[in-house]
């Protein structure tokens, strides 16, 4: 059996729960929960018998964003940690129910401290030797973001431009997933349009370097895969999904560890 890699994995928007203290508050079906957050991630990253530590959230994205500063709170910041709308606009709370200040503090406290105090745990432990902070986006960039509309790649790595992790690293693990998805050049951008959120930023070189890694939703909430009309998914997908990942890794490790 293979020896573990010694990475950190970290999955922090692929939950879907809806805590019990807002529920009878939350506006969102099951289908605006996925599309708000990067469905069913936690069944393709999660690599547990294949990398040192795998970090989750079940909590929704559209509830709490694990990936957002602690400081981007409501109104001022309506898709900050503790969200008024989703991606696509969609207010996440019925009308006159947004949690007030006691509700949103208890969220932080219960959901994203302990999201982060895991994060800081397990970076320090010896041995581990990258973390990364893993994602899905959409094919189509959502009408809250920077550039509307905009077709995105088959793959997105970001470090924050050199900041949280060694450009050749970046590049190496790029040319690992290019191999292994059998994918072209163009496919697998870095830093564009994604170069890091707050995970990455705040734990990246402090003190294991990070990267943060997006892979386009077409890749399995496409047809034949995905059923939208039942938000039913192919498991199988998955499965060879989360296969192809654990093979970049794996690859990606040999480079490195030359």
């Amino acid at each position: 059996m293979e020896e573990p890699l010694p990475f950190l994995i970290s999955i922090p928007h692929g939950g879907e729960k809806i805590p019990p203290c807002v529920q009878d508050r939350v506006a969102l079906a099951r289908a605006d929960i996925l599309e708000d957050g990067d469905a069913f991630t936690c069944e393709i990253y999660d690599l547990e018998a294949h990398v040192s530590q795998v970090i989750q959230a079940d909590v929704a994205r559209a509830i709490v964003d694990l990936n957002r500063d602690m400081a981007e709170l409501p109104p001022e910041h309506a898709d900050g940690v503790v969200k008024m709308i989703t991606c696509y606009g969609k207010p996440v709370y019925h009308k006159g129910l947004f949690p007030d200040q006691v509700l949103v503090n208890r969220l932080i406290k219960e959901h994203y401290r302990p999201y982060h105090d895991r994060i800081r745990a397990a970076a320090g432990k010896d041995g581990i030797v990258i973390g990364l902070d893993c994602h899905s986006m959409a094919g189509q960039a959502p009408p809250t973001a920077d550039r509307p509309g905009l077709r995105r790649p088959s793959v997105c790595l970001g470090n924050a431009h050199g900041e949280t992790c060694d450009m050749l690293w970046l590049e190496t693990l790029a040319a690992c997933f290019r191999d292994v998805f059998d994918l072209e050049e163009e496919d697998v951008t870095l830093n564009d349009p994604f170069s890091g959120g707050v995970i990455t930023r705040t734990y990246g070189a402090n003190p294991i370097p990070w990267i943060q890694v997006e892979i386009n939703r077409s890749l399995y909430l496409d047809s034949p895969w995905y059923d939208a009309s039942n938000l039913t998914i192919s498991r199988d997908r998955l499965k060879e999904l989360r296969a192809l990942l654990r093979q970049v890794l794996r690859k990606f490790y040999r480079e490195i560890a030359r």
